[in-house]
Parts: C-alpha cells; structure tokens; sequence
C-alpha cells in the first residue's frame, strides 16, 4: 500500500469517528456535536499542510494555499462532509480527503501555484437536519439567501442561528463569496450507484449531472376519537396523504425518460395510535435529466394534489429546492480524460442521478467531477464502502488537473 493510499484511509477512518450512532452508520447533522468534530479534525489537517484556514457564516471550511498573482481567484477542490441519518463513511468525506491529500502533495512538493488553491468542506448537503439539501454550496454563490437561511428550522425547531451558536460558530462572518474569487471547482465523490464496479473501471468522469427538485407537502384534515368518529365523519390526513404518495410512482414511471420520483419522509400529527391524523407532512424528491422531464411531473403533481383539496382536506405545497440539470466544462472534462490517459488510469464518461455541490458551483465556476466505484453500488448505508487506491488514483488525476489549472510552474510529470 502506498503512503496515499494510507494517508487516504486514516483521514477516513478518523472521520467516520465523528458519529452519532456508533456500530450503526455515520449520522453527522450540520451542527452537531459530530460536526463540531469532524470540523475541528479537518481543520487540523489543513493547518498541517500549509494552508490557511477561515470559515464561512454558514460554518463552511476553507484552506487556502496562497498563489503568486496577488487578489487572483481560487482553484476550488473539496466535497460536504455532513450525513445522512445512519449513512456511509463515504459520502462526501471521499471528496474532501481526497482535496487535502491534493493540498498535502503541493505542500510536499513544495510547489508554488500562480491562482490560489483552496481545499473546501461543505455543510448540509444532504439536507438531513435542515432540509433542500446543497445548503453550504447554495449559501456561499447566494443562491440561498440570508433571509431564508435564518428561517431554516430542524424537526426540533431550533433555528440553523441557533444551531451554529451551539458549536461555537460565527453566523455574522461573511456569507456570499463573490465569484470573481473562484476560477473553477473540482469534486470527487463515489458514484452510489453500480456502473463502475460493473464495468470494472476506476474513474468515472462526470458529464452531466441530473436536474433535482423537493417539495414538502402537507396534509391538513381534522383530528377526532378513532372509536367515536363515524367513517363517514373523517377528515383523516394520513389516509389522503397516503393515497396520494401511493399515485407519485407512477407520474415519474408514465414520464420515463429515467424520470423518477421519491416519497421519503413522512411525518404525522398527533401520531396516537387511536386519533385520527389532524396533519401529515411529506416531501417528494423529482429527478431527470432534462428539465422538461422535470416540470410535466411538477405539473401533474400539483393537479393531483389538488385533486385532494376537498371534505375539509387542505393540501399545502412547498418547493423547498430546484436545481436544473447541469453539464461539467467540457475544458475540464478534456483534462480530465486527458490526464486520466496519461497515467493510463482507465475510465469512462457518466452521468451523476445524484445531486452534488458541483451542481451548485457549475452555476457560478467552470466545474470537474469524477467519480471512483461504489461497492455492490451502494450508498447512503452503513455498507458504503469504496477502495482506497480508486480514491489514490482520483488524487493522483485531481493533483495533475490542479496543478494545470492553478499553473504551478514546471509541472512534472
């Protein structure tokens, strides 16, 4: 094994610490104790590497390798390094392990970039605690503004302001980073899904990445005794709610296309085992790579919903995030392909079904992804699991790629 490939598996072993639910998957929640952890064990190693640290008012983490032009904007590398509830040790950390091994190789090598490069680390991409996902990449390029980001509460109702102050964060540091300080963005990330692995290739460069969109809709009926209450007489949220997430399959399956629609989280009021549901709130997760796709299924979504606006149901809806389908730079694709050959690392051209903060930044910046094999291509499970040496190769491709992209004087090979 490689000093990489080592360095790679202790900053995720280390990471995969910073955990909620210990022998249970990684829950780390923006915010939390685990966060405050995790942040502080990034940061560290940042410092190790000669980078300068800063954070951002929404608790982002940046380092920053200083370049030669003075005020010139950044090479951006790094992925989230939140959870979803009992997920994978895999999941975004990959990404930011993989743009501190990229920084510790400059630092090793003594290089000296033209354009700065800056190893960043994302909060709340998975949207698990305070919900529409890519928040820390949708904060910093102003697609999330301020206003809305202090709104944002948890199931609990504590406040992201509050939540912030609770480990030790600064809400009142700057938040949107002009665009002009980024010249371009590359992420790594696991595929959680099982094309590589199949196809027995290493690096998936990433093309396109598939539009997404989230409502939160709510169900509002009447609470009532479940033995005194006729059936005739019943207002029941649950039971609409549940006739209508029981039709959402089927406006993904009757788009096709690789449309597909997901209802996953259900939350039920009073939830008594003997009272009638007053309210329930669910949320439907919309994906396609093309737009079209994406706006018939939000059309007929809505005229179903309103379908169920009748016998003293009110049907409320909410989109709480849309991000359009995205294609990389085709320039940085090149490179990477490229540098992918020249190192005679096989791989191949995909699309990402999965939203990412590349999605966010390619908004902003001339945006790179790669990918490396999920085993069994799963994800978002204790189970998650990716080789270390895919993860070296990446760095491998992602240190030549910056390099360029930084303009490190006398590159070798």
């Amino acid at each position: 094994m490689t000093n990489l490939q080592a360095r790679i598996e202790e900053h995720i072993d280390a990471i995969s610490k910073f955990t909620a639910t210990p022998g249970q998957g990684t829950t780390r929640l923006t915010y939390s104790k685990q966060d405050k952890q995790a942040r502080k064990y990034i940061k560290e190693k940042m410092a190790e590497y000669g980078l300068e640290v800063s954070e951002d008012g929404f608790g982002n983490i940046f380092g920053k390798l200083e370049g030669t032009i003075k005020d010139a904007p950044s090479i951006l590398i790094g992925s989230h390094f939140d959870s979803v509830p009992n997920g994978g040790s895999y999941d975004g950390p990959a990404g930011v392990v993989a743009g501190l091994e990229v920084a510790a190789l400059f630092n090793e090598n003594n290089l000296k970039p033209k354009y700065p490069l800056e190893v960043i680390a994302l909060i709340e991409e998975e949207g698990s605690r305070f919900g529409g996902g890519l928040m820390g990449s949708r904060g910093m390029t102003g697609l999330l503004r301020e206003e809305d980001f202090k709104n944002l509460t948890d199931y609990n109702g504590i406040t992201t302001i509050e939540a912030m102050r609770e480990i030790g964060l600064n809400p009142s540091l700057p938040k949107k980073r002009d665009p002009e300080t980024i010249k371009g963005y590359l992420e790594l990330h696991i595929e959680q899904g099982p094309i590589l692995e199949n196809k027995k290739i290493p690096i998936g460069v990433v093309e396109t990445i598939v539009g997404l969109t989230q409502f939160e809709i709510t169900v509002e009926g009447q609470a009532g005794h479940a033995g005194t209450t006729p059936m005739d007489h019943r207002s029941d949220a649950l039971v609409t709610a549940a006739q209508m997430i029981a039709q959402i399959p089927s406006l993904a399956v009757e788009e096709g296309e690789g449309t597909v629609a997901t209802t996953g989280k259900l939350n039920v009021f009073p939830n008594g085992s003997n009272v009638i549901p007053s309210k329930t709130v669910f949320t439907v997760d919309i994906r396609s790579g093309k737009e079209e796709h994406i706006q018939h299924v939000i059309d007929k979504l809505h005229e179903m919903a309103n379908s169920y606006n009748r016998d003293g149901i009110k049907i409320t809806i909410s989109q709480q995030l849309y991000m359009e389908p995205k294609a990389m730079n085709p320039d940085i694709i090149s490179l990477l392909k490229e540098t992918s050959s020249s190192f005679d690392i096989p791989y191949c051209s995909m699309n990402s079904g999965a939203g990412h903060d590349a999605m966010v930044l390619a908004e902003v910046t001339d945006v790179g992804m790669l990918f490396i094999p999920s085993k069994d291509g799963v994800s978002h499970t204790p189970e998650e699991w990716s080789d270390s040496l895919d993860i070296a190769k990446a760095v491998e491709i992602l240190f030549a790629a910056a390099k360029k992209l930084t303009e490190v004087e006398e590159i070798d090979k």
